[in-house]
Parts: C-alpha cells; structure tokens; sequence
C-alpha cells in the first residue's frame, strides 16, 4: 500500500494580485510552484519549470507562514535580485518551496510582475 495516497494533502492558498483568493490541495513533496501549475492559479508562470532560474514564480509569502520556509538563500536568493515585481523580505520562488505536512494553511501571494 502506498503511504503517499492515504497521506493528508495540505491545503495550499493563493492570493491573486487583485485578491481573490485560491485554494488548492499540494502533494506532499511537491512544490508550491507545482500546486500552482497543477490547479492553473493564473499569476504563476514557471517559465523554467521550478529551476530557480527565471524568477516567474515570484511570491510573497505570508507573514504566518514565513517561519516554515524562512529567507532565500543561495542561488534563489539570486534570482530574487532580478525579479520584475518589488522584492520584499518575504520574497521566495514558489518553485524553491517544498510542501511538507505542516503547510496545511501555507499562504502566499503572487507578484503582481513575473516578467
């Protein structure tokens, strides 16, 4: 029997630059970015497909969900140099963000600019 099928899903939320709000189930293990694509949330492009090279899955996390991920580092934080919408000390590349069981209620919102 797998153990990832009868696994709880966290619920993932998604703020779109104009509000509105969208809900969606992640795969433990997955990333943020694929919840995203996965659900069509329009605002998240991947351009790279979760390389950390591009900068079009750009979020600000919320500041109640920010102490599970923490700042970027490394070459995301990099990346986050050249992102087309402001930079805030929540800033992460959703495609950096793996779900984990405790990411029931993750919040983020999308970047008003991904390119």
């Amino acid at each position: 029997m797998d153990t990832m099928t009868n696994a709880a899903k966290p619920t993932i939320r998604f703020y779109s630059p104009d509000g509105t709000l969208h809900e969606v189930e992640g795969l433990i293990h997955d990333t943020v970015m694929d919840a995203a694509m996965d659900n069509d949330i329009p605002g998240i492009l991947a351009d790279c497909g979760g390389q950390a090279e591009c900068g079009t899955c750009h979020v600000y996390v919320d500041e109640a969900s920010f102490p599970l991920v923490g700042e970027a580092s490394g070459y995301e934080a990099e990346t986050l140099e050249d992102v087309k919408a402001e930079r805030l000390p929540t800033s992460r590349l959703s495609c950096q963000l793996r779900i984990r069981p405790d990411f029931d209620g993750f919040t983020v919102r999308i970047a008003p600019r991904q390119v």
